[in-house]
């Protein structure tokens, strides 16, 4: 295992990115990450401040020759999905993220990389800390909290920013510019219940198991009609021939992560008989994602008595809103071939004992789509007795094809690589809607290397890409349109 990145090309941008797997940090874990940050502009004499919202500001001026130039804002966010397989130790607080080179890609061992959003973040400290590149007034902003509800984003104040442009690090196709993405929109809901005493005798406690899906980024792969663990589960409980108590279900992970693995906790009378319809439920779905799927498991496993269950009723409302609620893609766009318009994803089902939760996340390039969604699941969910809170509403970045900025790296990209790049929009939630809303006048692009199964533990990027990425973004700096 190829663990030494600084062999990589180009130098600095895997340097720094090597530096960065190296710091925990998770969502709301990022307080070490901001201190390295921070001492880099420290080192490198940069005007730097860290803000109430606990973003990272640098500034750069700009080169001789370039003071003309419209100052480029270059983002990226500070914090990484923690997503590991079932059988990795790990401990995203704490441990290194164990990167290493695997061919053409590096990738890391049973985690997720972090190259969401660390190849961005590197990059702009690559640009900070190299005096030969040529630019106009640039910002290096590193937002907070961007994976569980961009909340760098939400907390940026009017003022800090003085850039016309704002270069968003965090796309995941190398030559593809974006110009737009959707809007998103939390659900939450609760449904409390007066636990019941396990039964003494007749029953047999077991562990009802869905995984082997591949997950995924739920604004980027929603697209591939990748399974979900949680409604595959409670398919299978729902439509289940054998009489079963629930004890305890814990399904799925972050809010913005197709789930990959459910697990709950049942008693049954007659296991043999449960395992084998489980088996053939297996064998069902295995069909069903034939070219999509290729690990789908369903395994039945003996497990501890536990001391309580919840009351049939609970457990069968549980099952049918889960089945019930709308998932995956809503809609396509009719304005661009191929996007993903409206979508939903379930992505946590979780008890405690004395209530069940369930988390999904709405995206839409339509906002009132978006909250139409949202009042259609919040009647299923309120009918099964569910409570439902609506919240972090946050509308999408609109494309302007007339964008300055836009005209500028279209015919960078060109005179780099000789084919054109290409102009779309991402249906995944980009801190750059958010940013817009506040600094209303800025020229957005988002754009960025290849990185595959971002928020699982697949996530690799591509070490060729990486390499043109950067050099695209030297050559747009040295290029800015003129203020």
């Amino acid at each position: 295992m190829d663990k030494n990145l600084n062999a990589l090309q180009p130098a600095a941008v895997w340097k720094y990115f090597s530096e960065i797997a190296a710091i925990p940090r998770p969502s709301h874990h990022e307080e070490r990450i901001r201190e390295y940050i921070l001492r880099f502009a420290e080192r490198h004499g940069l005007e730097h401040c860290l803000d109430e919202a606990g973003n990272v500001y640098i500034r750069k001026g700009a080169t001789p020759g370039m003071e003309n130039r419209k100052g480029i804002v270059l983002q990226a966010h500070l914090d990484m999905v923690p997503q590991k397989n079932n059988d990795k130790e790990f401990d995203f607080e704490n441990d290194p993220i164990e990167a290493y080179v695997d061919g053409e890609w590096v990738t890391a061992n049973g985690t997720t990389l972090g190259a969401d959003n660390g190849i961005g973040a590197a990059s702009i400290l690559a640009v900070l800390a190299d005096d030969s590149a040529v630019h106009g007034d640039i910002e290096g902003l590193f937002t907070a909290t961007e994976e569980t509800g961009m909340d760098g984003a939400f907390g940026l104040k009017p003022g800090l920013l003085k850039g016309d442009i704002l270069l968003n690090l965090d796309s995941e196709t190398e030559g593809e510019l974006y110009v737009g993405c959707a809007g998103g929109l939390d659900l939450n809901a609760s449904l409390g219940y007066s636990a019941e005493a396990a039964p003494a005798t007749g029953y047999k406690a077991i562990t009802l198991t869905v995984k082997g899906l591949k997950g995924g980024h739920s604004g980027i792969q929603i697209g591939c009609q990748r399974g979900n663990a949680n409604r595959l589960l409670f398919r299978f409980l729902n439509a289940a021939k054998q009489e079963y108590l629930l004890a305890a279900i814990d399904g799925g992970g972050l809010r913005n992560a197709i789930p990959r693995e459910a697990v709950a906790t049942l008693l049954v009378k007659d296991v043999p008989t449960f395992a084998a319809e489980a088996a053939e439920y297996e064998k069902t779905i295995i069909n069903e994602f034939d070219g999509i799927e290729d690990s789908i498991s369903v395994e039945v496993a003996e497990a501890a008595m536990p001391a309580t269950v919840m009351p049939a009723d609970t457990a069968s409302r549980l099952a049918k809103a889960v089945i019930g609620l709308p998932d995956g893609v809503i809609r396509m766009s009719s304005a661009m071939e191929g996007l993903v318009q409206t979508s939903t994803n379930l992505a946590r089902v979780v008890s405690d004992g004395s209530s069940v939760k369930m988390q999904c996340l709405l995206r839409s390039s339509m906002n009132s789509e978006k909250v139409a969604l949202g009042e259609a699941m919040s009647a299923v969910l309120e009918l099964a007795g569910f409570k439902v809170e609506l919240s972090g509403s946050y509308d999408g970045w609109n494309p302007d094809m007339n964008s300055p900025v836009l005209h500028a790296m279209r015919d960078s990209y060109k005179a780099l690589f000789g084919v054109e790049p290409a102009v779309t929009a991402i249906h995944a939630g980009l801190e750059c809607g958010i940013i817009g809303g506040t600094y209303p006048g800025l020229d957005m692009i988002s754009f960025g290397p290849t990185i595959c199964y971002p928020h699982s533990p697949d996530e690799k990027v591509n070490i060729a890409s990486v390499g043109k990425f950067y050099a695209f973004l030297l050559d747009t700096l040295k290029n800015a349109p003129v203020k």
